[in-house]
């Protein structure tokens, strides 16, 4: 599976921006998908996590209520709708796709990483 992150820009606080992952393969559905986020000097941490069909979602404590993870198996994208992106948002973006079909927010159980995309919100 290839991942190709897309959608990273500078914003400013308050805006909205939507990330794409757009996934190689034919059993995308299968996968269950990811988006992590790294700033500079920092760990990778989980943002969000959908299932195979999209029914099951979860988000970390500090994207909860601004940002939406969903996808298009169809298109075999993965989206992230963030808004009222803050200045603490700012790092780059990664998508990743783990070979079970659950979500799941632990860095190690992804198997394939797209590249990233950088988001950068100025205050």
């Amino acid at each position: 599976v290839q991942l190709q992150a897309s959608g990273g820009g500078l914003v400013q606080a308050g805006d909205s921006l939507k990330l794409s992952c757009a996934a190689s393969g034919r059993t995308f559905s299968s996968y269950g998908m990811g988006w992590f986020r790294q700033a500079p000097g920092k760990e990778r941490d989980f943002v969000a996590t959908i299932s195979g069909n999209g029914g099951s979602t979860y988000y970390a404590d500090s994207v909860k209520g601004r940002f939406t993870i969903s996808r298009d198996n169809a298109k075999k994208t993965v989206y992230l709708l963030m808004n009222s992106l803050k200045p603490e948002d700012t790092a780059v973006y990664y998508c990743a796709a783990k070979t079970l079909v659950g979500p799941s927010g632990y860095r190690n159980d992804y198997r394939y990483w797209g590249q990233g995309t950088l988001v950068t919100v100025s205050s």
